[in-house]
């Protein structure tokens, strides 16, 4: 195994935390027992972690899985996600992220009538489906395994044809420096689409965020409309958001 294949691996794994021998075999143009081989090498190593099928990467390097993201500070998580969706009206279109607070918002707009979702989650689309009479648009593709996401140019093209009232986003972390960013390039490259589309930005993560930063850069400040988290962020990341006209809502 030569050390740029074994970087151009770690790479594909990078984009969507996991992938399939046969897409890796074909991004790297070699046979599917090469790909293999490489990825015995590379989770003796620590580098990977098998399974059938493909590979992921490990862990540390890569969010939790999705359950575990939703009950970690659930209850933080509620009080944010009930003060995102009192900025919703009945009525508007939205877009909603995959993230475990944005499902928590969808739990939150379980009063609202009338709304019209777009989302590229599949566990998000179930809760509010049939409900008020609310219409629900599921972005297409393949559904991402850990979190039942939706990603990829299919994904792009069906988000990038409506408008939005409010884009309701998930965040990996915020700092002064980086703005939001997030544990996925695959993410970043989608939602930029719905940025663009949307009225109203509103980036919903908890403290334990703030001061970090993931490997991804999601979004600059000056491109979302509002903050909403459980506590004041430190004065630098404040002080990064007021020079960006940048609001903040506290839970």
């Amino acid at each position: 195994m030569t050390p740029k294949r074994q970087a151009a691996i770690l790479n594909e794994l990078g984009l969507c935390g996991s992938a399939s021998i046969a897409d890796l075999a074909g991004k790297l143009d070699v046979s599917e027992e090469t790909v293999r081989r490489d990825l015995k090498l590379m989770s003796a190593n620590g580098l990977v972690l098998r399974h059938h099928g493909g590979a992921s990467l490990p862990d540390v390097m890569h969010e939790p899985a999705f359950q575990q993201r939703l009950m970690a500070n659930r209850a933080v998580k509620e009080r944010i996600a009930a003060k995102a969706a009192a900025m919703i009206s009945n009525g508007d279109t939205i877009f909603l992220d995959i993230g475990s607070t944005t499902a928590l918002v969808a739990h939150a707009l379980k009063d609202h009538k009338d709304l019209q979702v777009i989302t590229n989650s599949a566990f998000i689309a179930n809760i509010l489906i049939s409900r008020n009479n609310n219409r629900v648009f599921m972005a297409g593709g393949e559904l991402r395994d850990h979190d039942g996401g939706a990603f990829g140019l299919e994904a792009k093209t069906f988000l990038e044809k409506f408008n939005y009232h409010h884009a309701i986003l998930s965040a990996g972390a915020i700092d002064s420096r980086n703005g939001f960013t997030c544990h996925y390039l695959c993410e970043a490259e989608l939602y930029a689409g719905v940025i663009e589309r949307a009225d109203d930005v509103v980036i919903c993560l908890d403290q334990s965020k703030h001061g970090r930063r993931a490997p991804v850069n999601l979004c600059p400040m000056d491109q979302v409309d509002m903050l909403v988290t459980d506590r004041t962020p430190p004065q630098e990341i404040v002080s990064a958001m007021t020079q960006a006209q940048l609001a903040l809502t506290v839970a």
